[in-house]
């Protein structure tokens, strides 16, 4: 996968203040009276937090999605924030910089103190990304709207300018040897795969050194999941060190480098787990063959029929009524294979692909602006304004999505698990495990299902019969499946037909096909189930704004192919439905399996809920920093 170029973090500020004056921002900035920059400013209705929020998302949707690396990204600049607003706060403290000051005019000093955190921070990170030639002009131009002058470098005195850059300064210094190797671009030359690369594009069997272990996987062209091409040949794992980076409320319970010890996933071949490792690749092949349209099978996706799981379970049937409206909920009927391509693609990056991590503050800014101008922290006391709301929401949120990374990452390289395609592939290449006296019997092979997993003979193959395009393979399993990108995915689909187990993909695109990192624990479960927590707390309630949230798919979006044939509403009443769906939408596109998702799930309500204990701490100043 391509990396970034170092970056030398000392010298950085000089280097992307240079640029900006280059680009001719401060004779901008310097032709507009103070009235016409309070209209700019305050165009968009937002707090100044979340205009760089948004700045931050922009910057990550146009870089490559390493979600570990975006989730510290919005931590810092959450923190910087943060502590530029708690600094003219009589209760509040600072988290990497605890100072006080005072101003005459308070809001305009820390709109100030804000802008000139963020964007150090965001100029710092950013400047050797991919997109970073639209980023930091996209920076440097909110800078000139809110007339903050990029040349004001200075970190000496109690000017907002100079407290905005000193926050930056701090964080950038203290946070390069955080564990992260940021120096080094986050690489981690140490870690080397047990197993040898899958080919892909190979129906000659999967190879494995240990079948229980992540296999990178060999691509003859990959591209990201936000269409960034990297480089062609074999994965490499993506930051199996991250474990050991810095986090905001985790407390090392587990091994170094393992905060939170989920407990091992299901082993093949061991007496205690096989028979559960195996059933979860057959789950995963159950839900590749509900993806043909064709078959017209119709669903509720309402709230009335999904949600209200208990945590780390999918038990769930939904809820009688609606607890805001008191009415029930209305039946949302759709194509079930619509709805597992939609659940599929729609969570795999978030809208426009601003990783797990940001497509959650996506989803905490829409209900924020749903709850306007009630804001109410916790949903007790006195309403506050949007600033206040903003920074110490990003603050939670952010926290708990960095400690999400850190966790989940811990754990992937710990277990360094195996995923689905290499699971499958492997198992069905070996035979099947259900029965000795029939034909190519392995114990560590595929168990049959009737009408999921067979294995093709003389007679299922015969003229007429479901396997007969596989007669040139008797004896081998087959499976109906998901059939693989078609070759126009605007006007095709793949459709579902019986396939060699040792070709199956997964819902994916083909230049992706599985992220470059182990399976256990799944980040997407980690993150969404640690938002969910932060947003429930911090709103008050575990229900979105009117007892239901929403989202919708437009027919004909899809991009791994042809659909959904109508549109798509997804939705969801609490924040840990939604949550819930990001989790299991990963085994819909193939690449986890069950016990990737509800560990994630339980890992994330941790993470979450210490987060915002953790965040409270510094709402009130009872912490230090």
């Amino acid at each position: 996968m391509a990396m970034r170029p170092p970056k030398v973090v000392a010298a950085i500020l000089g280097v992307v203040l240079a640029a900006g004056v280059a680009a001719g921002g401060l004779a901008l900035v310097n032709a507009q009276s103070n009235d016409e920059c309070s209209r700019i400013a305050d165009d968009t209705g937002w707090s100044v937090a979340r205009k760089w929020n948004e700045a931050l998302l922009d910057a990550v949707r146009r870089d490559l999605p390493a979600p570990t690396v975006h989730a510290r990204n919005l931590f810092h600049t959450s923190a910087a924030m943060w502590d530029a607003w708690a600094a003219y706060d009589t209760d509040a403290s600072g988290h990497y910089v605890d100072e006080t000051h005072t101003a005459s005019d308070v809001e305009t000093a820390r709109d100030e103190t804000i802008s000139y955190a963020a964007y150090r921070v965001l100029e710092a990170r950013y400047i050797d990304s991919v997109g970073a030639s639209e980023t930091i002009p996209e920076l440097d131009r909110l800078m000139e709207s809110l007339c903050y002058p990029i040349d004001v470098t200075t970190t000496e005195g109690d000017t907002p300018a100079a407290f905005g850059n000193r926050i930056a300064r701090f964080i950038l210094d203290s946070t390069v040897d955080d564990g992260s190797n940021e120096l080094e671009a986050y690489d981690d030359p140490g870690y080397e795969p047990v197993n040898p690369p899958l080919v892909v594009d190979s129906a000659t069997g999967t190879t494995m050194t240990d079948p229980n272990r992540w296999q990178p996987l060999q691509i003859e062209q990959m591209i990201s999941q936000n269409g960034i091409p990297v480089e062609n040949g074999v994965q490499e794992f993506v930051d199996p060190h991250w474990g050991h980076v810095v986090g905001f409320a985790l407390v090392d319970g587990g091994s170094p480098g393992l905060p939170i010890d989920p407990g091992p996933p299901p082993y093949l071949g061991d007496p205690a787990t096989d028979q559960a490792f195996k059933e979860a690749a057959i789950e995963v092949i159950g839900y590749s063959s509900n993806l043909d349209p064709a078959e017209s099978v119709i669903i509720d996706i309402s709230p009335r029929s999904l949600g209200a799981s208990r945590l780390g379970t999918n038990d769930g049937s939904g809820y009688p009524v609606n607890p805001v409206t008191g009415n029930p909920y209305e039946p949302n009927l759709v194509n079930q294979a619509d709805f597992g391509r939609v659940l599929a693609e729609f969570w795999a990056d978030g809208p426009d692909s601003e990783t797990p991590p940001g497509h959650w503050n996506t989803v905490a800014n829409t209900v924020s602006d749903n709850l306007a101008p009630e804001l109410r922290i916790g949903g007790e006391g006195p309403a506050v304004d949007r600033l206040e709301w903003d920074v110490k929401l990003y603050l939670a949120l952010n926290g708990a999505n960095h400690d999400a990374a850190i966790a989940a990452w811990g754990s992937k390289n710990y277990y360094d698990y195996v995923r689905p395609i290499s699971m499958i592939r492997y198992m069905g290449g070996l035979g099947q495990s259900s029965d000795p006296s029939l034909p190519s019997f392995h114990p560590d092979g595929l168990p049959l299902a009737s009408e999921l997993v067979e294995l093709i003979t003389e007679q299922s193959a015969a003229p007429g019969e479901r396997h007969e395009h596989l007669a040139a393979h008797i004896g081998e399993i087959a499976l109906l499946a998901w059939a693989g990108n078609p070759e126009d995915p605007e006007t095709e689909i793949g459709g579902v037909h019986w396939i060699l187990a040792v070709t199956w993909v997964p819902y994916q695109k083909p230049t992706f096909v599985t992220p470059a990192f182990a399976s256990y624990v799944s980040g997407h479960s980690t993150f969404s189930r640690a938002s969910a927590e932060v947003l429930s707390a911090f709103t008050g309630s575990e229900f979105f704004p009117g007892g239901m949230g929403e989202w919708t798919i437009a027919a004909g979006s899809l991009e791994f192919e042809s659909g959904p044939e109508s549109d798509i509403t997804l939705q969801w009443a609490t924040y840990a439905d939604a949550a819930d769906q990001a989790g299991l939408s990963r085994l819909h596109g193939g690449i986890h399996v069950r016990a990737d998702d509800l560990a994630g799930r339980l890992m994330g309500a941790t993470i979450g809920r210490d987060a915002w204990e953790n965040a409270q701490s510094y709402y009130n100043g009872s912490t230090s920093g």
